[in-house]
């Protein structure tokens, strides 16, 4: 390991192919040390660590309230602005009463609030404020304070009367709520993870926005019943547009109060741990909404505070319609990892997946040529050829390195990168990015690819194979068939590819499955548990999924005449014991079960012994467990022979083609035990001989185990 930089050298040693780039990693490792050196060192000389910088950031900037003397201070950062000015309820948004002061020349505001004459706090529980800023040419804008812990929709009257903005609010209720849960105890070098990905809105079968409450009370129980140990919850910070799905965040520390209040959150993701859940939140960090009345966008009256400046072409998305932030701006890291102590401390979230992690580490966003990976290591590491963000990057090492601190044992990130880049997935302490998992944003297209483009029996099993386990050494990622992004109109759920309107006539159990309807559930079945046995070291699910939701996502907006019928979940077509959604559920909670007692995630990547092209058969063992799928669509095989290291008798212990989940109930598995034959077979030590019908996946279980 000669010439190799000691803060990269953990990563080379596990990927000789990284040394030609072991100086540019260590370059860009550097980069984010030396921020997060000048964070622990500020000039006031108190040495600090950066859970105590983000802490005391988040409890200084913005308003908050001192219950002892009962005063309010208020700390806001605006460089562009002369002066400025709290108004609101409280002082009859009168601008001559509260004006903050300058304390530095950094643009940083504060101002206190004194009690009332009655010794009560001088902002109202729930009143609305804003901020004023007078420009250098003396023009005045008003703003949503960009530190405030909530923010509301208009009432009709006022909406009429100033316009559909949202009313910044001072949140500061009297008996706010108390956690009574631990945290879940999780060991992440071994532990499983079981994602449920939600939207608290969409959680309802009625066309209508879902509450807090709602959630708590009907979906957690359902997401307990299924055996997930994860929930990832999308579209909680504030955004003013809802069709948006939550990635146009207007208001960063605000809970979206559409579905309720903070402290109805707060009881939520409490009583999620009382089940021994884990609470992850969708973060969006990549970049925030244009939106200027609500958000961000021009807070201070420039271009150029949270975000790259427009004039130098870095300063919005351009796909989104978005603006990008300037991680190079102290002030910008100071908000943002504030952000993520905020939610781990105030909500008690239990780690992020980090949304557009691609568009973060590229100029080019992931988008056009640059957008088209091939894999080479130049596209990613080469000083000359890649186009990386390297101020972006280090964010993001920070980013990491603050949930770790915060959360030592429980914490979890997971990065959606498309990309590929190489060590995003390893630790800090030996030169990777820091995240704990990533998304392995793959599977679902090929899924999606094969059903639309394919006949079954030109389904390849190594190909199917390769991209399930294509993935990079001890770099852990989130498999998962599909997620929000494939229920969304304008494509189709895997279900929907499968069955189509067969969905809405045919899921009936009073009669005989038709073809379209048989051959759906099958492989809808084996498309998960392939996924979730080879294709990574977590799973994830998108609501509804589990038991094929049969129609797509869609926000109302003006082309639906803002309808709510397509944002909504159907759990009443699971609770209908005639509909064959149910045996969907089932078997989703099924596998859940089966990984919960013997667990294959988190394990060592799978030995494939078998992809046998025209049988259409893959065998794989993992964690001691040998799984078979034959994916023939007409083929069924009597004493078919799959090689198994470990001698002994094997048992089943999931069967897909169970009554209860959809199946025909072909084996018989009471009677069903297979006995090793010491004989090499598909370079395994020994061989077990097991009748496995078409399109049925089984997994077996050395007897004894567990």
């Amino acid at each position: 390991m000669s010439n190799v930089p000691d803060n990269v050298k953990g990563v080379v040693e596990l990927d000789p192919w990284l040394r030609p780039y072991a100086d540019v990693l260590s370059a860009r490792r550097y980069l984010a040390d030396k921020w997060s050196y000048d964070i622990r060192h500020p000039l006031s000389g108190k040495e600090l660590s950066l859970g105590e910088f983000a802490r005391a950031s988040y409890k200084t900037y913005g308003l908050h309230a001192n219950a002892v003397t009962k005063e309010i201070t208020y700390r806001e950062w605006a460089p562009n602005a002369k002066r400025a000015f709290l108004v609101g309820d409280f002082n009859d948004w009168d601008e001559s009463k509260n004006e903050l002061t300058e304390v530095n020349e950094f643009g940083i505001f504060s101002g206190v609030i004194p009690p009332t004459s009655q010794k009560e706090f001088g902002i109202p529980h729930d009143s609305r404020v804003k901020v004023v800023f007078e420009l250098q040419d003396g023009s005045r804008i008003y703003r949503l304070p960009a530190w405030i812990t909530r923010a509301t929709q208009p009432d009709k009257v006022t909406a009429k009367n100033w316009g559909p903005s949202y009313e910044a609010r001072f949140w500061n209720p009297e008996t706010p709520y108390k956690f009574i849960n631990e945290r879940p105890h999780v060991n992440p070098d071994s532990d499983s993870l079981r994602i449920y990905e939600a939207h608290v809105g969409i959680s309802s079968p009625e066309p209508k926005v879902g509450s807090y409450k709602e959630f708590m009370t009907d979906v957690l129980p359902r997401i307990k019943d299924l055996g997930y140990d994860a929930i990832q919850l999308m579209a909680i910070m504030e955004h003013a547009y809802y069709a948006s799905f939550g990635y146009q965040v207007t208001n960063f520390f605000a809970v979206s109060s559409r579905y309720g209040t903070p402290e109805e959150l707060k009881e939520l993701i409490d009583t999620a741990h009382g089940m021994g859940i884990l609470v992850l939140l969708d973060v969006v960090h990549s970049h925030a909404s244009k939106n200027v009345t609500d958000g961000l966008n021009m807070f201070d009256g420039s271009d150029h505070q949270y975000f790259h400046s427009l004039s130098s072409g870095r300063g919005e998305h351009p796909s989104w319609d978005s603006r990008l932030f300037d991680y190079g701006n102290f002030e910008v890291r100071r908000f943002l990892l504030a952000n993520l102590a905020y939610y781990i401390d105030v909500y008690q979230f239990d780690g992020f997946r980090f949304d557009g992690v691609t568009s973060m580490l590229y100029h080019h966003h992931g988008c056009g040529a640059g957008g088209a990976f091939s894999g080479n290591y130049d596209e990613y590491l080469s000083a000359e050829k890649s186009s990386v963000d390297h101020e972006a990057l280090a964010y993001l090492m920070l980013a990491n390195d603050l949930v770790h601190e915060l959360l030592p044992n429980t914490g979890v990130t997971i990065a959606e990168d498309v990309s590929g880049y190489p060590t995003l997935g390893l630790p800090r302490s030996i030169g990777g990015g820091g995240f704990d998992y990533r998304l392995a944003m793959a599977l679902p297209d090929m899924w999606i690819k094969l059903l639309k483009e394919k006949k079954d029996e030109d389904w390849e099993m190594g190909s199917i194979v390769y991209t399930l386990t294509n993935r990079r050494h001890r770099e852990k990622v989130v498999a998962y068939a599909e997620s929000h992004d494939q229920a969304l109109v304008g494509d189709k759920t895997l279900a929907f590819w499968l069955m189509d309107a067969a969905m809405y006539t045919d899921m009936t159990v009073l009669k005989q499955a038709p073809p379209v309807v048989d051959r759906g559930i099958a492989l809808h079945k084996l498309i998960r548990l392939i996924t979730h046995s080879l294709g990574g070291e977590a799973y994830l699910n998108f609501e509804g999924n589990e038991f094929g939701h049969p129609e797509w996502l869609d926000f109302p907006n003006v082309n639906n005449g803002d309808s709510y019928h397509y944002a909504r979940r159907q759990f009443n077509l699971v609770d209908d014991k005639l509909l064959r959604y149910r045996q969907l559920y089932a078997f989703d909670k099924g596998m859940q079960e089966v990984e919960r007692k013997y667990k294959w995630l988190n394990t060592a990547q799978a030995y494939v012994s078998l992809k046998h092209e025209v049988d259409k058969v893959i065998a794989f063992e993992r964690n001691g467990l040998l799984f078979i799928f034959n994916f023939h669509p007409t083929q069924s095989f009597s004493d078919y022979r799959v090689g198994v290291d470990q001698p002994g008798k094997y048992r089943i212990v999931l069967n897909s083609d169970r009554e209860e989940f959809g199946g025909y109930n072909r084996i018989d598995e009471a009677t069903s035990e297979f006995h090793t034959t010491n004989l090499e077979w598909n370079n395994r030590k020994n061989f077990i001989q097991v009748y496995i019908p078409s399109r049925v996946a089984l997994v077996l279980a050395l007897e004894g185990n567990r």
